[in-house]
């Protein structure tokens, strides 16, 4: 099976199962009681409906309406798939509206309109309206398109955005000014070279002009060459760029160019093109999937060149998920009554004045930089970057209400900063960014248990996402036709430790293994009776370089999976005790829990250790650790053992790691609520922080709290990860799921990653 036939059945089944879609419905009030139920319905709803007959701006506050974006088509052109009409477009504005949920937390709401009239499309959106607090027009071929927005924005009193047009030009516009300034060159005065005549390459062009650009310095191309004003049947939208040049093809218009827009086809653009070009040559060829130039043919031919792709694999993507969920986010929360100039201008503004602005860690460490910096290779922001909601919407808010077409005020921008970064979602990208890095340095991993049917998915998962390497461990003729159930046709490693062909490997694996261990009780034949066991083998695999981490654990008990692992590589060094701690995605963001599968009843110096190892793990996650050190009692308001050996471990870390922010003992819901803690305990380390890692007292309370977590709030788990083992090992709980193990063997490779620099 091929790649593409792979990514096709995955696809299908990703929206397939379990349930139908990508979006559902979830109550935002409480429904257990029958009060609830009368306040919710009937009697009780008629009391919001009468304060909104009174007055319909009532309807922001007493619905949804304000946080609900209507996503728009009939399906006339649908990303690279054309006219396949309403129904086949679902999925696409299913999608949509998961990308405003989890980067703005917008709730959008997917409507497929079967119609190609103009007409009608604009009096059933104009019908529809009054239920939503903006509408998002998505996959409209122009040039109908136009007419649409144009019209729509006319007549209703809720923004309209068509985002093919608009979404691509902001942050091109962004990338824009930023490469200019960079090349040393002025808007008004560089000649501009457009391919393509669509909704998407007209709306960048007007953006371009608005901030400068010369008409005369422009050249539009469509599929018929140049587009000229001697040219007949010209629609309005092309007769308005429309050259008095003399020249007829793409190969002329590049001549001397400062500038190539393409919003059109593959490969269209030849090195010779990309010479004919002025100096500092700034090219962005944004033709999906495939640009009109490849990226590294054009680094090749001109190394003064600054490009940008609409591809995440090469640097400055153009992605337009960089500007529609703030955009919106901005204009619903000052209930504008339309998207206009002002507020794109101001979006281009400051997301191109983000990217000169210092990267947060979490952001380089997502990509695998050691420092991005405002260059060539970086002139926007990345879509994983967490400023981004706290710095688009509070621009485009603020050009409404200067423009005039807010209809509501923000007065505290602090407090709406706030606001907007709680917003950042339950997973915080956190398992976008961490695949994100492992793919930036692959490396090898040994699945320990790659006969188990849902191993070997997390392992296929893994190779074709170019995550990390594997290398599969097992029972050979049940990997090769488990692979053959799966699919899976890629030329992975296979390894059998109980097979003769490998017998030479496993006698110097247990060589070296006897030698550090036949002070410790262990003989040379058990040496080599445990090189036949497939953790001892993964382990020392390992431990000699012949593969870079480890991942196991699905189908045994912890203690029995660990056990080889400290035995074959051992404790990193000054490390006295191994620990484990989880990473649970929650609503109000990432949280550390330590630890939660390793030590029984830790003692104060363990507890300090457990500290200081999971402050080390946060920082691998890009995040700045704010840790709890749990306990049933409240800052020396008890004398047991539990409370004082907590007590005697936090006296140790302010003592020794006076740069960590952490404090205790105290109970959970003081540690998770800012304001209890202020309230009652201002003079802790905790006050007024938002805590992200939790120390709990013992493997009792810990194993306990993240499994009630993970099975009663639905958050995500990434872990138990071991923490203090000399080399790239985690484990993986008893029947983890496939993504779980997925995201474990990530965890293994960043790992890697990070401990092949020391």
């Amino acid at each position: 099976m091929s790649k593409k036939q792979s990514r096709r059945r995955e696809a299908l089944v990703y929206h397939a199962k379990p349930q139908p879609g990508k979006i559902k419905i979830v109550p935002t009030k409480p429904y257990a009681t029958q009060r609830d139920l009368a306040l919710a319905y009937s009697p009780g709803v008629a009391e919001p409906c009468l304060e909104i007959h009174k007055d319909t701006k009532n309807v922001y506050k007493y619905t949804a309406k304000g946080n609900l974006v209507a996503v728009i088509s009939n399906g006339t052109a649908v990303l690279g798939l054309g006219d396949i009409g309403p129904e086949a477009a679902k999925p696409v504005m299913e999608g949509k509206g998961l990308l405003f949920k989890i980067f703005a937390d917008i709730d959008g709401i997917d409507i497929e309109l079967d119609t190609k009239d103009v007409d009608k499309f604009i009096e059933t959106v104009k019908i529809i309206a009054p239920t939503f607090g903006g509408i998002n027009l998505e996959d409209i071929k122009a040039p109908e398109a136009f007419e649409i927005e144009r019209r729509l924005k006319e007549e209703l009193d809720i923004p309209v955005m068509h985002d093919d047009q608009h979404g691509t030009a902001i942050i091109s516009a962004a990338a824009l000014l930023n490469a200019l300034e960079l090349a040393e060159k002025k808007i008004e005065d560089v000649k501009i070279v457009v391919s393509g005549a669509g909704a998407a390459a007209v709306s960048c062009t007007r953006l371009y002009k608005s901030f400068g650009a010369s008409a005369e310095n422009i050249v539009m191309l469509d599929s018929r060459g140049v587009i000229r004003k001697d040219r007949e049947n010209l629609t309005e939208q092309k007769l308005e760029f429309a050259t008095d040049r003399k020249i007829d093809t793409l190969e002329e218009a590049m001549v001397d160019a400062d500038v190539f827009i393409g919003l059109s086809i593959a490969d269209i653009v030849s090195p010779d093109m990309l010479s004919s070009m002025a100096e500092n040559p700034i090219v962005f060829a944004m033709a999906n999937p495939n640009p009109e130039i490849d990226y590294d043919l054009a680094i090749d031919t001109r190394k003064d060149i600054i490009m940008a792709t609409g591809r995440s694999d090469h640097p400055n993507q153009v992605n337009n998920v960089l500007g529609f969920p703030f955009i919106f986010r901005g204009a619903l929360d000052v209930k504008a009554t339309k998207i206009n100039e002002e507020m794109k201008q101001a979006a281009v503004k400051a997301l191109a004045e983000l990217a000169k602005e210092p990267v947060p860690e979490q952001v380089n460490i997502a990509y695998g930089e050691t420092r991005m910096t405002f260059n060539r290779e970086y002139i926007i922001p990345k879509p994983f970057d967490p400023r981004l909601i706290a710095k688009i919407p509070p621009a485009v808010a603020k050009a409404a209400m200067e423009s005039g077409v807010a209809t509501d005020e923000i007065l505290d921008w602090d407090k709406y900063e706030e606001e907007l970064l709680q917003r950042l979602g339950n997973d915080n990208k956190i398992v976008r960014m961490l695949h994100t890095r492992a793919k930036s340095n692959p490396k090898r991993v040994v699945f320990a248990e790659a006969d188990q049917l849902d191993v070997l998915k997390a392992a296929q998962i893994i190779n074709d996402e170019g995550i990390g390497i594997p290398v599969l461990l097992g029972n050979k003729e049940r990997i090769l036709a488990l692979k053959e159930e799966l699919e899976f046709d890629a030329d992975i490693v296979i390894l059998d430790p109980k097979t003769e062909e490998l017998a030479d490997l496993r006698a110097k694996y247990a060589k070296d293994f006897w030698e550090s261990r036949k002070r410790k009780g262990v003989t040379f034949y058990d040496a080599e009776s445990k090189m036949k066991e497939r953790n001892y083998f993964a382990a020392m695999m390992v431990n000699e370089g012949d593969a870079d981490a480890l991942v196991t654990g699905y189908s045994r008990n912890y203690p029995s999976v660990v056990k080889p692992v400290l035995e074959a590589i051992g404790k990193e060094e000054g490390v006295t005790k191994v620990a484990a701690t989880n990473l649970m995605l929650t609503d109000r963001g990432p949280m550390f829990l330590s630890d939660t599968a390793i030590n029984i009843n830790p003692n104060a110096e363990e507890l300090t250790e457990i500290s200081v190892m999971t402050a080390r793990v946060a920082k691998l996650f890009g995040l700045e650790p704010v840790m709890a050190m749990l306990s049933y009692a409240n800052f020396g308001s008890s004398d047991n053992e539990s409370a004082k050996k907590i007590r005697m471990a936090l006296k140790t870390l302010h003592a020794e790691h006076p740069d960590l922010i952490v404090d205790g003992e105290v109970q959970s819901d003081f540690a998770l609520n800012r304001e209890m803690m202020m309230d009652k305990f201002s003079f802790s380390k905790l006050a007024g922080k938002k805590v992200n890692a939790l120390i709990f007292p013992n493997l009792d309370s810990a194993n306990i709290t993240y499994k009630l977590m993970k099975e009663l709030n639905g958050a995500e788990s990434i872990g138990p990860m071991l923490m203090g083992v000399k080399k790239p090992v985690h484990v993986f709980q008893l029947g983890a799921s496939v993504n779980e193990m997925v995201n474990m063997a990530a965890v293994a490779v960043v790992d890697a990653q990070e401990k092949s620099k020391k």
